[in-house]
């Protein structure tokens, strides 16, 4: 089978498009589980993998210092780089272990990147997570805190969603259906 430049774009187009990843920008205070609403990321299937990461250096704040954390939330002591979102001198406490906030199923670190799948369970994100689905419905992230009011700054998240089984189905239904195509037009 010979494909011509213009199959092979489309091939390459269609099998780029089987991956789901785009940055989204996760702000502390809009996006708080209390007082703020979920961002909204893809769209998921019951049991799909996905991903999500976020640079350990991206920070968020809670309020006035030391509440300055990642993604993985207030956990522990974390100083100023002097490069920082913070502003602060370098070596100038920024975050601590504030303990643990409840809310609906779930116990987490608060200034922690949570997320929720349509109406389901909480779940830690942090800075780095890989997982499947446990319901259906679309990715929602949350900044984990018991008052937006104070929160500032944000993080970017970088969401991954590997295809659904029907997916790579379709993908070699094309791919037949393109072979078909040329070779019918090979012979005339």
């Amino acid at each position: 089978m010979r494909f011509t430049p213009t199959a092979l774009g489309a091939l390459l187009l269609a099998v780029s498009g089987l991956t789901q990843a785009a940055p989204y920008v996760v702000d502390a205070k809009l996006n708080s589980s209390s007082g703020g609403t979920g961002l909204s990321t893809i769209s998921l299937g019951l049991g799909q993998s996905f991903t999500v990461s976020v640079d350990a250096e991206d920070l968020w704040s809670a309020g006035a210092l030391p509440r300055w954390s990642n993604a993985n939330g207030l956990s522990g002591a974390l100083y100023a780089t002097g490069s920082d979102e913070s502003g602060q001198a370098v070596g100038t406490l920024i975050g601590s272990n504030f303990g643990l906030y409840s809310q609906g199923n779930l116990s987490a670190a608060y200034g922690s990147l949570v997320g929720q799948i349509g109406g389901g369970d909480y779940f830690v994100v942090g800075t780095n997570y890989a997982g499947n689905a446990a319901s259906a419905g679309t990715l929602k992230l949350f900044y984990w805190d018991s008052q937006a009011g104070d929160n500032t700054q944000f993080i970017t998240a970088n969401v991954n969603a590997v295809p659904e089984p029907e997916s790579y189905a379709l993908l070699l239904a094309g791919l037949v259906a393109m072979g078909f195509v040329t070779s019918r037009r090979n012979k005339a």
